[in-house]
Formats: C-alpha cells, structure tokens, sequence
C-alpha cells in the first residue's frame, strides 16, 4: 500500500511547512513548491493524487499554474483545491471558472482541510488508477 501522493504549493514558507508537516502526521506523501512555475514542472513530472495550491502564487498565479497542470496531465483528472485569503469577489470568480474540487478561504480549519483531502483523494482519478487502497486507508485513518 502505498501513501495518497500530495503537491502542496504556497509562497509563504511558514505555511508551506506547517501544512506539510501535518499532513505527513497524517500518513500523506508530500510534495512541495513555493511558486506556479514550480508547480507544474513536478505536477507533470510527479503525477501527484491531489494539488492543494494557492492562488497568488510568484511567477505564475494558482489559477494560470492549473490550467496548464490540467492540460499537461489530460485525461488524467488531478484534483486541485485551491487555497486564497483573497476574498475579492474577481478573485474569486476566476478561481471558479478555473473549476477547482474546492476553494478553501485562508485560515484553514484542520479538521475540514483533512475532511476536503479525502473527498478530493476520493475524486482522483491517479489514486485510483495506481494506489487503490491508498483512498480506503486515508479516508480509515480520518474517521474520528
């Protein structure tokens, strides 16, 4: 059995090591990156199970960064939650017509970032097509 593979991307180091840090707690394999460009060089070379990006990222924002993920990794569906605290409605309209799993507004509640993980690791298409039983023992281990 192998570890839900996770690309986890955010600028803002502190929150970068932190997220990752829980989420290894919790059994994940992450990966991780500080700007967009970043991003999609090890989504298409890493073929994670799930992407959990910020939008406002250096050098290529979430939103742009997941549109090339999606047509590089096509037909392969990658979930993509995305992370903001820009709560402006343009922004978050864009994020919308980009077709994100999720868009979670910075702070992230532990519990409910764990819960939108497993329904988008649920969703992935990767996972299940090379780590089955990776869903079943993520979804066991976040029961409580």
């Amino acid at each position: 059995m192998y570890p839900a593979r996770i690309l986890l991307v955010d600028n803002y180091r502190d929150a970068l090591v932190t997220w990752a840090f829980f989420l290894r707690t919790r059994g994940y394999e992450v990966i991780t990156a500080s700007d967009g460009i970043a991003a999609t060089q090890i989504a298409m070379d890493m073929q994670p199970d799930l992407i959990v990006m910020d939008l406002e990222l250096p050098g290529l924002s979430g939103c742009d960064a997941a549109r090339r993920i999606r047509a590089a990794l096509a037909p392969a569906h990658v979930p993509i939650i995305a992370t903001t605290s820009n709560t402006h409605p343009a922004h978050l309209d864009e994020a919308h017509a980009v077709g994100f799993f999720r868009l979670m507004v910075k702070p992230c509640d532990p519990p409910r970032f764990l819960r939108e993980i497993d329904r988008a690791l649920s969703a992935s298409v990767t996972l299940a097509g090379r780590r089955p039983a990776a869903v079943a023992a993520a979804a066991a281990s976040h029961a409580d």
